[in-house]
């Protein structure tokens, strides 16, 4: 494997298993040193140890993202052990998911502190690593399509998500001048979450399996392993990436997507604005087939994939 980004050196969070493990393997098969983080010590002992094992180099922070001392104690890592900072990538993340009635005030706020005051303290401190030493460095956070169209049951999951894509946009602005790039990744892969929905079951079952995944999931969901979103977090985090900043990129099985900036689907004008008693007579002929669509929509599965009944095995 070509090792494209020796002598760089990045931070992954929440990368002790799932996605951010296989980010980080990925930063590191490729030649990049990294810092493994994780709230739990011995999961992150055993993602650095499948690193080192494999002939990378990885040291592990063990603590929870969201605090300011922990975005200071991971540049510190990468620092001192490896003697610089390239990349960040914000992985790290929880879910807490119910329906609005039903979620609590913690339910949201500690999402949101993890999601997205994490991603925001690191790169916080990264960017002042990158600025005080004039690293053109590499900001990759993770986004969710929930972010991008919201999905039922996760209010402070979307909030967070859609909340980060906003801030790397702004970053990609306020860094453009220091070389500085910043984008998103939205992943569609298994993971804790879609191991849960029946929808995912036999893609699941198949990867369980060693087995690859039907085309149906990977073709027309867009849907896939861990090992397939990797390869763009190492793009990106790389030089032939220097000119992408800004973007959110979906990715998954086999499909790549760049995801468009909010624009307007629609636009009309009235001499002296817009009045109540003119929207009410004027907005459904305006707007009304051009209202926007909330949700994933997802094809039908074929009959050989549906789900296996509760209870069956």
């Amino acid at each position: 494997m070509a090792e494209n980004l020796a002598g760089k050196v990045a931070i992954v969070t929440g990368s002790g298993r799932g996605l951010g493990l296989a980010y980080a393997q990925e930063l590191a098969a490729r030649g990049a040193a990294v810092v493994v983080n994780d709230v739990d010590a011995a999961v992150a002992g055993g993602a650095v140890a499948s690193i080192t094992e494999a002939g990378g180099r990885a040291v592990a922070v063990a603590a929870p993202v969201g605090p300011t001392e922990t975005a200071k104690a991971l540049v510190a890592a990468a620092v001192e052990n490896f003697g610089r900072l390239d990349i960040l990538v914000t992985n790290a993340g929880v879910l807490r998911d119910k329906s609005l009635l039903k979620m609590t005030d913690e339910d949201f706020d500690t999402v949101i502190h993890v999601h997205l005051r994490g991603t925001f303290t690191c790169v916080r401190e990264a960017w002042a690593y990158f600025k005080e030493h004039g690293v053109p460095g590499r900001i990759i956070a993770v986004g969710s399509p929930t972010g991008q169209r919201g999905n039922f049951g996760q209010t402070n999951y979307a909030a967070a998500k859609a909340g980060i894509v906003g801030m790397v946009r702004t970053w990609a602005l306020e860094m453009t001048r220091a070389g500085v790039t910043a984008n998103a990744v939205i992943p569609v892969a298994a993971t804790a979450m879609t191991r849960t929905v029946p929808f995912f079951q036999k893609a699941v079952q198949a990867e369980e399996r060693g087995e690859p995944m039907p085309e149906f999931f990977r073709k027309e969901l867009g849907f896939g392993t861990a090992a397939d979103v990797a390869p763009l977090v190492a793009f990106l985090a790389s030089d032939a990436a220097a000119r992408v900043t800004g973007q959110a990129i979906g990715v998954g099985g086999d499909r790549l997507q760049l995801w468009s900036h909010p624009e307007p689907v629609a636009t009309e004008y009235r001499d002296g604005g817009w009045d109540f008693q003119t929207l009410v007579e004027k907005f459904e002929a305006l707007f009304g087939d051009r209202l926007q669509p909330v949700g994933e929509k997802f094809p039908d599965l074929p009959a050989d994939l549906q789900p296996e009944p509760a209870g069956t095995k």
